[in-house]
């Protein structure tokens, strides 16, 4: 699987956020992409078109526990987060190291994907998770066929110590 090592500066983002668990967040993915896509262009500061899909797991996220919350975000790039519009947030995805992993398939081989990450990938890399946001860059018309999905995940990582 092809992947490529990054080092980006902080990235700003405007958009919308739910709390989360590994049980509900594709219902609750869904819901909020529903909300916030239909108004992603009163965002005037926009930067490209892609949309990020973002897990802001937090320190008190428990990986082991289907139950454990998390902040869910689905946003768009900005280069400025002075005019945010009713209802919507800013969030920075902080600057540091990411591998990046490009995916094309199905959104139900995403589960595969994410266990070779985890669970071989990373054991064996050299590096270790980074206590930073995890994210996917989508194209905005990512939900119209979702047999035939492309997307960069995005995964924080540092030096094993």
């Amino acid at each position: 699987m092809k992947y490529r090592i990054e080092i980006i500066k902080d990235r700003f983002v405007i958009g919308m956020k739910t709390r989360t668990s590994v049980l509900n967040i594709n219902e609750n993915t869904k819901q909020l992409a529903q909300v916030f896509m239909p108004r992603r262009h009163e965002v005037l500061s926009r930067i490209g078109k892609h949309v990020f899909s973002i897990q802001n797991y937090g320190k008190d996220f428990t990986p082991a526990n289907p139950n454990s919350e998390f902040d869910k975000w689905i946003g768009i790039e900005v280069d400025n987060t002075s005019d945010i519009p009713k209802g919507m947030d800013s969030f920075v995805i902080s600057s540091g190291t990411f591998v990046v992993f490009s995916f094309k398939g199905s959104v139900s081989e995403l589960p595969k994907q994410r266990a070779y990450i985890f669970q071989e990938w990373l054991p064996n890399s050299g590096y270790q998770l980074d206590q930073k946001a995890h994210f996917e860059i989508l194209s905005e018309d990512y939900s119209k066929d979702l047999q035939n999905i492309k997307e960069e995940i995005w995964i924080p990582i540092k030096q094993v110590e």
